[in-house]
């Protein structure tokens, strides 16, 4: 049986989304919604659940902190929105910042996900 290996930071989570496919940046647009480039989607946030959550804090400075959301859309296509959070967050009382406070969020197995 194979034992998971510990993700520890972004690039190592990025990195396995890109070889499952799963590399799907999802993003804010002009427009007060969250678009995706690869799919061609734009979404509002009932389009959007959360199904998995990682934080990171900076390796020389704990402030300097971020969290991948990993979202699925009712296509079941998943994709990630990628925030920062701490002292460098600019996101409070935002579109950004209310647009991510109204996605559901799911419970979900990671495995589930990456399999």
């Amino acid at each position: 049986m194979e034992q998971p290996v510990e993700m520890n930071t972004l690039s190592q989570v990025l990195e396995k989304l890109r070889l499952k496919g799963k590399d799907n940046e999802i993003r804010m647009s002009d427009h007060g919604k969250m678009q995706s480039a690869n799919f061609n989607k734009i979404y509002t946030p009932e389009d959007l659940t959360v199904v998995k959550t990682y934080r990171f804090e900076g390796m020389s400075d704990p402030a300097d902190s971020s969290v991948l959301y990993l979202v699925e859309d009712k296509d079941k296509n998943i994709g990630y929105i990628l925030d920062a959070y701490g002292i460098y967050s600019d996101n409070e009382g935002s579109t950004f910042d209310d647009f991510l406070k109204k996605i559901p969020v799911a419970d979900r197995d990671e495995q589930e996900l990456f399999s």
